[in-house]
């Protein structure tokens, strides 16, 4: 089953407002406690936490899971939560974890949760108090293989503040989310690839007065059907193999989700002004040693302003040179009388 694409509307809420959601539009939930109220697996019975942080189950087609989530009330005030399902995405740019908004309905494992008939109107948690709501996960008779990341998430009706949006001043809502990853039976695959790598470069007007900068951009995408923590490091070589950059393999410390691009970038300060260079990003996954991508791109360093001022001053010269060379007339022959 192919990961949906999300809305632009709901991407952009993910990327702006993490944590607050808009009186008309929930934004994506990425934290499972902002401080005053948190979302986790309940606990066993008799303990005050849990040692899970996100929910994680496993099981074939057709199959139901029972668990029951936790909303933790920390404030000293009654909270009413509208309680909610969400599919999980990365974001575009930078690949953050995020759950869709409310207004965004579920196709995937978010379409999966049933949750009690009363949550579907509101859930109210006494202060310092907490809420277990129980639900299950049935999954479809012809659900794909492998991992289907979702969520569920508690958003607080109350609305807590105004912001401007152009002449129109909206309320402002929060959400938290508590993590859901399901593995379905079956075959999985690993995949990774690593996509459109680019140099966008930053080189002073003078050069070597100071020191030239660059980015480097590069897509990841998850080709597979389970999520990877990807590894990436990149390098780059200049004429004659000498080496100009060299980042080695780090953890991106994010999961990207199966059927997810996202777009990360790389600062290079004092990367080099007259050379040419190829630039090679490789990533790799901390739980598939085998698993192995890589992509690059070449481009010619060049002090264009540098080079640009040696031509005109070139070209003025020889324009003065002509210019002194009329002026002189024409030179007597050798060994001609004189006139």
């Amino acid at each position: 089953m192919r990961p949906r694409t999300p809305s632009p509307r709901a991407l952009l809420l993910a990327l702006l407002l993490p944590f607050a959601s808009l009186l008309l539009g929930a934004p994506a939930a990425i934290a499972a406690d902002n401080g005053t109220w948190g979302v986790f697996p309940t606990p066993p019975p008799g303990a005050a936490t849990t040692e899970r942080a996100y929910f994680f189950h496993q099981g074939a087609a057709g199959s139901t899971v029972s668990d029951s989530v936790t909303i933790l009330n920390s404030s000293d005030q009654e909270l009413t939560f509208q309680v909610f399902a969400a599919d999980a995405v990365n974001t575009p740019v930078g690949g953050a974890f995020a759950l869709l908004p409310v207004e965004t309905r579920p196709k995937d494992v978010g379409a999966w949760i049933a949750l009690p008939p009363q949550t579907a109107h509101t859930v109210t948690v006494p202060p310092k108090g907490r809420k277990d709501v129980p639900f299950t996960v049935k999954v479809p008779e012809d659900a794909a293989p492998g991992d289907h990341v979702g969520g569920i998430v508690a958003l607080n009706t109350a609305v807590e503040g105004v912001r401007q949006d152009g002449k129109v001043q909206v309320g402002v809502k929060r959400s938290v989310g508590a993590r859901l990853y399901f593995r379905v039976a079956g075959p999985v695959a690993a995949g990774l690839s690593v996509e459109d790598v680019r140099v966008i470069r930053d080189a002073p007007l003078l050069p070597w007065l100071r020191s030239a900068s660059a980015k480097v951009s590069y897509s990841l995408v998850n080709r597979g059907n389970v999520v990877v923590e990807p590894r990436v490091s990149v390098s780059a070589e200049g004429l004659f193999g000498r080496t100009v950059l060299d980042r080695p393999a780090r953890d991106l410390k994010l999961a990207l989700l199966p059927g997810r691009r996202i777009e990360l970038t790389e600062v290079w300060p004092d990367a080099p002004q007259s050379d040419r260079v190829h630039v090679r990003v490789e990533a790799a996954a901390t739980a598939y040693p085998d698993l192995r991508a890589r992509a690059g791109t070449d481009f010619t360093a060049v002090p264009w302003p540098a080079v640009g001022a040696l031509l005109f001053l070139a070209a003025a010269a020889l324009a003065l040179r002509a210019v002194r060379l009329r002026r002189a007339g024409p030179r007597p022959e050798r060994g001609s009388p004189p006139a």
